[in-house]
């Protein structure tokens, strides 16, 4: 298991600025899970393959259809290269925010009218895209190659077969401000529950809120259950098994994670049940908080608001040392996918392709502040480098996504959130747990 490592910016890697992601995770890279097909109408598992895109010129109307607003010029600038190499198609961007996207993208592009081309956030939306029929199945495609086999995973159905290509590899844990940690007195990140909290301790003596937590916004909320459960957890499926019935959140190992919630209360902003990301943004990049506890995605967006100070991530450890599997946490997110539905599959198939070469993939990338799956992408973004060596650290896939039922996982999260906001840990366990029981196989 890799160490924490210790928070000094002279530890920054020479030459980090030409790590490709395909270098850093040789280790993790398992069989390809994936089935070729020859032709049109050929099928996998129940799923019909799109025959191999062909050498020809794209032609047609794609839509585009995801949710990162904050990625959209980037993707101007990609779309605009697309269409210089393909004069007889065009690209057009259909962005909802998250929130917007993960309740009603599946009702808006099901006709093929909207997102000829989309996005899927990994676990309950994929699944229930996936099951709607509305992936065309892409393990036909040679370019499926170009990606990391081990990340490919939350791109396939329960057949393996491979039915969108995820792009994103982001870490799921809160990032700090390395200067507020060395004011602070932190030379060292913890690697135990105590230390941890000692650090927070240390950031509030020093003026600062030690954590910015979006408790208000159930889509980033939850990103620090995240942390806080990989180490406690049972098993690693802990809360799929949550959701199965094998475990409950009135079980010892969850109430102790509510626990400790209580404990992170203090050095939370005022009410942080009642706050979203963005102030949180503005928070932290203005110095005034030593954590934002949301994602290495939202790197980007503290810079593009003024933060200057350099930026690395940080996972509550919560249990002793040397009983900690993980370190932190990683995601394989942004399925891009194609619609079965619509006029535009083989332009919409191009574009994806187009996406997935590397030194596309490399402007979006470094355009973002988003390490993506792609093999052999050369990251020249600061805060990309300085952030790579987390890509060979001992990092858990995020959990809060193995819930297929956002009812559910809205309730076991909002535990969370009760337990801060004041409630009872045993109440609120026992809410969420009633929750999940009548959600459970609905």
């Amino acid at each position: 298991m890799s160490t924490p490592h210790p928070i000094d910016r002279r530890r920054f890697l020479a030459g980090a600025g030409a790590l490709g992601v395909g270098a850093a995770l040789s280790g993790c890279v398992g069989p390809q899970n994936r089935t070729r097909g020859s032709g049109s109408g050929e099928e996998v598992g129940g799923v019909s393959l799109l025959p191999a895109a062909d050498g020809a010129p794209a032609a047609g109307a794609v839509s585009f259809a995801h949710w990162r607003a904050e990625d959209s010029g980037v993707f101007d600038q990609l779309i605009a290269a697309f269409v210089k190499e393909n004069p007889n198609a065009t690209v057009t961007q259909d962005i909802s925010p998250s929130n917007d996207y993960q309740s009603t993208a599946l009702q808006r592009i099901r006709g093929g009218t909207i997102g000829t081309a989309f996005t899927a956030f990994r676990g309950a939306q994929f699944t229930t895209m996936s099951q709607a029929g509305i992936f065309a199945g892409l393990g036909a495609q040679p370019f499926v190659d170009d990606y990391v086999a081990e990340m490919l995973k939350p791109g396939q159905d329960d057949t393996r077969a491979q039915l969108g290509l995820p792009y994103q590899l982001v870490f799921n844990m809160p990032i700090y401000n390395e200067d507020a940690f060395e004011r602070a007195g932190i030379s060292q990140a913890p690697t135990d529950w105590n230390g941890f909290l000692a650090a927070c301790e240390a950031l509030r003596g020093a003026g600062l809120t030690p954590i910015a937590w979006p408790g208000g916004e159930a889509g980033n909320a939850g990103q620090l259950l995240n942390s806080m459960a990989m180490n406690a957890m049972p098993d690693d499926t802990a809360f799929a098994g949550i959701e199965a019935g094998r475990l409950k959140v009135t079980d010892d190992w969850f109430l102790g994670i509510l626990r400790q919630y209580q404990q992170l209360t203090p050095f939370f902003q005022p009410n942080s049940t009642g706050t979203s990301s963005e102030p949180l943004q503005q928070m932290f990049a203005s110095g005034q908080a030593g954590m934002l506890a949301t994602g290495s995605f939202h790197i980007g967006a503290v810079r593009k608001l003024g933060a200057r100070f350099p930026i690395d991530l940080i996972a509550p450890i919560t249990v002793p040392a040397d009983q900690a599997r993980y370190v932190g946490i990683h995601n394989a997110t942004f399925i891009l996918g194609v619609n079965t539905a619509g006029s535009a599959q083989d332009a919409s198939l191009k574009w994806i392709q187009f996406l997935s070469q590397p030194q596309h993939a490399a402007v979006y990338a470094n355009g973002t502040a988003q390490h993506v799956t792609v093999k052999d992408v050369q990251y020249t973004d600061r805060d990309l480098a300085h952030t790579a060596p987390w890509i060979e650290k001992r990092t858990l896939l995020a959990p809060r996504f193995q819930f297929d039922n956002l009812d559910v996982r809205n309730a076991v999260e909002g535990a969370c959130v009760a337990v801060v906001g004041g409630t009872p840990v045993e109440q609120a366990a026992q809410q969420a747990q009633t929750v999940v029981d009548q959600k459970r196989g609905g």
